[in-house]
C-alpha cells in the first residue's frame, strides 16, 4: 500500500484498476484506494490530501485511512511525504528514510489512537518504522540516481503554516533532521493496526534556519515536488518490484501482543467498532 503525499496524487501505469470505497466507523476516507497491478504485484494507492489536495494536515482522516487500508488486508504502508531539511548535508530534491520521529502535533482531531470508549491498549512506539521496509527502500536508492539518507529524525509539526526561525533552530537543537505535517499520527496507527510503516522523505527545501537561502514557501515546495514526484514514482516501481524479496525480520504484526490491557470481547460495541484492527485478539 502507498500513500501519496503533496505532489503525489495517483499513480500512473497501474493494470486491472479499481476504485474501492470502505465504509470506516471513523467517517470517509482522504479518498477512495485505487487498486492495481505494477511491477507484477498487487498495490493500492491512496492521496493523503485527497486527489485534488483539498485537505489540510489537520484535516485528513488518518484514523478512517489507516482503518480502510486495515480492512482491505494490506501488510504493508510505504507513505510518500514531502518534507523541509534541518541539516546542510540534506539538500532540496534529495531522499531520507527516517528511523525515528518526533511529535509537535496539537489537534486532537487528528484522532491519534483507535482505542478508548472502555478498550485500552498502549502499543510501544520505540522505533516507529519497518526495519524490513527501510531496508528494502535503501536498497531501491541504491538503484537509481539519487541522493539518499538511510536514517534520521523527522519532527512533525501541526501546520499548516511553516516553523518560525526559533522553532526551526529550536528542532535543530533537538536533532532533527527533517520536518513535515503528516507523518503522525499516520505511524502511530499503522503501529496500532499491525501494519509495517515506512516513510520515503521528499526534501523541498531548506525549511527556514538558514537566513542565506530563501525561506520555505509554497511556491518553493511545489517547484520541487514536481521535480521529486518523478523520483518517488521511479521508486515506488523499484519497490513494488523488490518487495517479495524482502526477508521477513520484523515484529511489526505483534504490536498489540503486549499492549492490550482490556478484555477483548466481541460483545462490547467498542471492540466491534474496531473490529478489522483486534481481529486476532477477540476473545
Amino acid at each position: 500500500m502507498f500513500i501519496g503525499g503533496s505532489g503525489l496524487y495517483k499513480l500512473e501505469n497501474l493494470e486491472q484498476v479499481e476504485e474501492v470505497n470502505i465504509p470506516t466507523p471513523f467517517g470517509e476516507t482522504s479518498d477512495p484506494i485505487i487498486t492495481g497491478s505494477l511491477g507484477g504485484l498487487k498495490i493500492g494507492f491512496m492521496p493523503r490530501h485527497g486527489k485534488k489536495h483539498s485537505l489540510l494536515p489537520s484535516e485528513i482522516p488518518y484514523q478512517a485511512n489507516i482503518f480502510a487500508i486495515k480492512a482491505l488486508g494490506a501488510g504493508n504502508i510505504v507513505s510518500i511525504s514531502a518534507v523541509g531539511s534541518l541539516r546542510e548535508n540534506i539538500s532540496p530534491l534529495d531522499v531520507v528514510i527516517p528511523d525515528q520521529l518526533i511529535d509537535r502535533t496539537t489537534a486532537v482531531s487528528r484522532g491519534n489512537t483507535f482505542f478508548g470508549d472502555g478498550v485500552v491498549a498502549h502499543v510501544s512506539f520505540a522505533d516507529p518504522y519497518c526495519p524490513n521496509l527501510r531496508t528494502l527502500i535503501r536498497r531501491c536508492c541504491q538503484n537509481i540516481d539519487t541522493n539518499f539518507h538511510y536514517g534520521g529524525d523527522l519532527v512533525v509539526i501541526e501546520g499548516p503554516q511553516f516553523s518560525s526561525r526559533s522553532e526551526s533552530n529550536l528542532y535543530r537543537s533537538w536533532g532533527a533532521d527533517i520536518i513535515g505535517m503528516t507523518a503522525l499520527p499516520e505511524a502511530k496507527l499503522a503501529k496500532e493496526a499491525e501494519i509495517c510503516y515506512a516513510t520515503l522523505a521528499m526534501v523541498t527545501d531548506y525549511d527556514c534556519w538558514r537566513p542565506e537561502i530563501e525561506e520555505v514557501s509554497a511556491d518553493l515546495v511545489m517547484a520541487n515536488l514536481k521535480k521529486n514526484t518523478l523520483m518517488s514514482k521511479s521508486l515506488i516501481r523499484l519497490i513494488c518490484e523488490n518487495i517479495n524479496t524482502t526477508e521477513v525480520c520484523c515484529d511489526c504484526n505483534k504490536s498489540l501482543e503486549k499492549a492490550l490491557i482490556s478484555e477483548i470481547n466481541i460483545e462490547n460495541a467498542s471492540v466491534r467498532k474496531i473490529q478489522p484492527i483486534i481481529e486476532k485478539y477477540i476473545q
